[in-house]
């Protein structure tokens, strides 16, 4: 799933975020696919992800989305993510999936080690591997590196810089919980790929640490 390539972070932090996708294909796989991605959305629950979405009704963050009504009302075509932060815990969901053989596509972001180990754990190999190649152009244009650390965790650029940066202050000034604002900024992501245990995470650390925008 290439808009989740480009988070940005250091790799402890990377170390506490998966997200697996349902894909379908147009033609190959999508037709009758409805149920087989409501399945999936049912096994990824069952191990508590911190995030779950659908690119056509939103987040489970979001105010007016239950998660009951989300995974009912799952439609072909769409994509269906959730969001792990541990491995343990992805290597159960994916030996599931695999006993589960719903005929649809399956993708995994995280580091490229640790998921190809995975897979190998659960006895099957990885198909391919995709990569990010950086940010090209006008990259001074571009916000603090510890703002890119939020904005890329929603590869769709949903959550605003400026809205991280209020989130961040407010942290800092302590009128609001880290908890608080990581869940403010994941009600933006509207296909669920924003990680909101890696933001506090994020926030708690700047808070502890006295927090300083960086140069670019």
């Amino acid at each position: 799933m290439t808009n989740t390539l480009h988070r940005q972070g250091a790799l402890e932090s990377l170390k506490r975020d998966y997200i697996v996708f349902a894909h379908t294909a147009k033609g190959i796989n999508r037709e009758g696919s409805a149920p087989k991605i409501r399945e999936f959305m049912r096994i990824c629950l069952k191990y508590h992800p911190v995030n779950m979405g659908d690119v056509k009704q939103g987040s489970m963050h979001q105010d007016d989305i239950a998660i009951e009504s989300l995974i009912a009302n799952l439609g072909e075509g769409t994509v269906a993510a959730a969001v792990f932060t541990d491995l343990d815990t992805l290597e159960k969901v994916v030996q599931e999936l695999i006993r589960a053989d719903l005929g649809i596509c399956i993708n995994i972001t995280g580091l490229l080690d640790e998921v190809k180990e995975c897979c190998r754990k659960a006895g099957i190999a990885r198909h391919s591997a995709e990569h990010s190649l950086g940010i090209w152009g006008a990259k001074d244009r571009l916000p603090e590196r510890e703002v890119m650390e939020f904005n890329t965790m929603c590869g769709h650029g949903m959550v605003s810089f400026n809205l991280i940066r209020k989130m961040i202050e407010q942290v800092r000034m302590r009128r609001m919980t880290p908890k608080r604002a990581a869940l403010m900024m994941a009600k933006c992501c509207e296909c669920g790929a924003f990680n909101p245990a890696r933001a506090e995470a994020l926030l708690e650390r700047m808070r502890e640490r006295g927090f300083l925008y960086s140069e670019r």
